[in-house]
């Protein structure tokens, strides 16, 4: 690690053959530092990232995210309403392997801070139906994952296996995921093409004056696969404020049966992302992971309200009632980091600021800072002595425990929001008051970043 932008942003000319690189600049992470990576600008104007992996697990990556870039074609790009990353080249710095691709402008909001209403929440769910919508033959053609319902459901039972194996998983966890992936009634689902895994972080904005902050690009392509929709989904367990919004408008996006199930198998899968960590940590023989793991399972047990996941006693009721009993997370919760260790979603330093401490952070930290935020986003109501307890578990710690609200910002600020309508200031309903409160939010993020 610790490579310059300038050394970086040389090894894109070897990626793209009589390109003439005339700027470099650091590009941030919002991961876990986990490549090295830069912006290199170019004589046409043009800005491209490159990221150079340091080990096998990020090289892995890098090669996957590259398989699933090129397997956009322009005729599955057109059918997004948003833009993915184009496809520029490979080369290697070194023994390590690099991937440069287009950079996309725009603006990224923690999951936390997502506001409800129109804007932002609406266009992520319309975004999500639109990944979700690709044909099928975009990945297999591409020779990527493809899982049937029971594959993934196969798959999971199987984690729990081996989470549970460990010893260190609350019994009450187990039993209810176990009975969650013995119910035939949540696994009635149509496998669609997905994300395999979206983050807040996955998400591009662009400020647009009549509709709020509204999705330009997506971000982090390398679990490109089939498989189960709701793994897209389950971050909404960390945006309490917008999971409604997105969920609706995911729903109305979609054009196949309805899945009643999907915010109960969104919410297993998010739980199960503590079992992942447990596994990883066991796998590693690392102590300090596997006792982080633990004990977060013990604080996501001890919050639960209801131990059932199961959609069959709450069927007449709906999905809202089914989800009320998972105890959803309170309003205040904490903000949202990745946990899924799948997605590196990155950002242009002119559009994230972050501190050179926190761009070179341990992994270690980071991740473990990673995992707390989760799980308060996932606690419930009753959780707030929890909250307390976690915080004392690892005082050496860095800053990145915190949620980031005001690193966002535009590389060119967007003009201020037009005023309200007057006809609209008068009605006072809760869509334009949703409006009002979205708008509000990007000029907080805006301001409080500006230097």
């Amino acid at each position: 690690m610790g490579r310059s932008p300038f050394t970086l942003a040389a090894a894109v000319t070897a990626a793209l053959p009589g390109a003439e690189v005339t700027g470099a600049r650091a590009l941030s992470s919002d991961a876990d530092g986990r490549f090295d990576s830069a912006v290199a600008t170019l004589a046409d104007g043009r800005e491209l990232a490159i990221r150079v992996a340091d080990d096998d697990e990020s090289a892995r990556e890098l090669a996957a995210e590259a398989i699933a870039l090129r397997a956009l074609t322009a005729g599955a790009r057109a059918m997004l309403p948003f833009r993915a990353p184009g496809y520029v080249g490979e080369t290697r710095l070194g023994d390590a392997p690099a991937l440069v691709t287009e950079l996309l402008p725009g603006f990224q909001i923690d999951a936390a801070l997502v506001p409800a209403g129109r804007g932002a929440a609406e266009s992520m769910g319309t975004a999500i139906a639109a990944v979700h919508a690709l044909p099928v033959s975009v990945v297999r053609s591409a020779g990527l994952i493809a899982r049937s319902a029971q594959e993934s459901r196969d798959e999971l039972a199987r984690l729990i296996d081996t989470a549970a194996a460990t010893g260190r998983v609350p019994a009450r966890l187990t039993v209810r995921w176990r009975e969650a992936v013995d119910d035939d009634d949540l696994w009635r689902f149509e496998s669609t093409v997905v994300l395999g895994g979206a983050q807040a972080s996955s998400f591009v904005f662009a400020d647009e004056t009549d509709r709020g902050p509204e999705v330009t690009g997506i971000l982090g392509w390398h679990s490109l696969s089939v498989g189960d929709p709701a793994i897209d989904l389950s971050w909404l367990s960390t945006a309490p404020d917008a999971a409604a919004d997105v969920h609706a408008s995911y729903a109305r996006a979609v054009d196949r049966v309805s899945d009643p199930a999907l915010e109960i198998r969104a919410r297993l899968l998010a739980e199960l992302d503590f079992a992942r960590w447990l596994v990883h940590g066991d796998s590693l023989r690392r102590v300090d992971i596997v006792d982080d793991a633990a004990a977060l399972l013990q604080a996501l047990a001890d919050g639960l309200h209801s131990d059932d996941l199961s959609v069959i006693a709450s069927r007449d009721a709906g999905v809202d009632s089914a989800m009320d009993a998972l105890d959803r997370v309170p309003a205040g919760a904490a903000s949202g980091v990745d946990t899924s260790m799948q997605t590196d979603a990155y950002n242009p330093e002119d559009l994230w600021h972050t501190s050179d401490d926190e761009r070179t952070g341990d992994i270690t930290a980071a991740t473990e800072a990673a995992r707390r935020a989760q799980v308060g986003a996932l606690e419930t109501e009753d959780l707030s002595g929890v909250r307390d307890s976690l915080e004392d578990l690892d005082p050496g710690s860095t800053g990145d425990q915190a949620p980031i609200e005001s690193t966002r910002r535009e590389a060119d600020p967007a003009p201020a929001p037009a005023p309200a309508d007057d006809d609209d200031s008068a009605s006072g309903s809760p869509e334009d008051e949703a409006q009002r409160a979205a708008r509000a939010a990007l000029q907080r993020w805006k301001s409080s970043s500006s230097e």
